[in-house]
């Protein structure tokens, strides 16, 4: 099963490398905060997966030490987007920004919707069956993932067809509250050992 856990984690990695990379060049293009929240959200996902790899590699697999380093850094991994996403959507708010459309967003959010849930769902369940909360935890990024995906998408569209701008740096505010909830439960989780 630990082949398995580094094999998922592995393809999250290329799959966050390419989501990352495509999120902010498109969120520059078209002024996006919550494009570039996501697009930084897959940076510290692919931080996550390169934790788990290293949680399931070499002498790691049965240690217990690990396993909490890893859990806790995959916690802390979701306070790192909050405070840039934050102060960006403040002051796109403030300022009145208006992001452009950006059809490789739009593309880019469908394509995560689709994808992170099945990965983010497949790590929970081998997670669960390797009773490794680090592992749950790096599934729960991918499903936030697609939460977020679904916000940028929303947000996205709204400007779009809508001209609601204001939409956008909303959709990166709430990106950034839930990852600091999603960090505070995975060391609550941690905390309960």
């Amino acid at each position: 099963m630990a082949g398995r856990v580094r094999t998922l984690s592995w393809i999250s990695l290329g799959w966050m490398t390419v989501e990352g990379a495509v999120a902010i060049i498109a969120a520059a293009a078209a002024g996006s905060v919550a494009l570039l929240a996501f697009g930084i959200d897959s940076a510290i996902e692919a931080c996550a997966a390169l934790i788990v790899i290293w949680r399931f590699s070499g002498s790691r697999l049965a240690s217990e030490t690990a396993e909490h380093r890893a859990q806790r850094l995959v916690a802390v991994s979701f306070f790192l987007l909050a405070p840039y996403v934050a102060q960006d959507a403040v002051r796109t708010l403030l300022t009145g920004e208006h992001p452009s459309t950006s059809r490789v967003g739009i593309a880019l959010a469908l394509a995560s919707i689709v994808v992170m849930p099945l990965l983010g769902g497949a790590k929970q369940r081998l997670g669960r069956a390797l009773d490794s909360r680090a592992t749950i935890g790096e599934g729960a990024q991918n499903l936030l993932c697609a939460y977020m995906a679904a916000g940028v998408l929303v947000g996205l569209l709204a400007n779009t067809l809508l001209g609601a701008w204001w939409l956008d740096p909303l959709i990166g505010l709430a990106i950034a509250a839930l990852a600091v909830h999603e960090g505070i439960e995975a060391l609550e989780d941690e905390d309960g050992d």
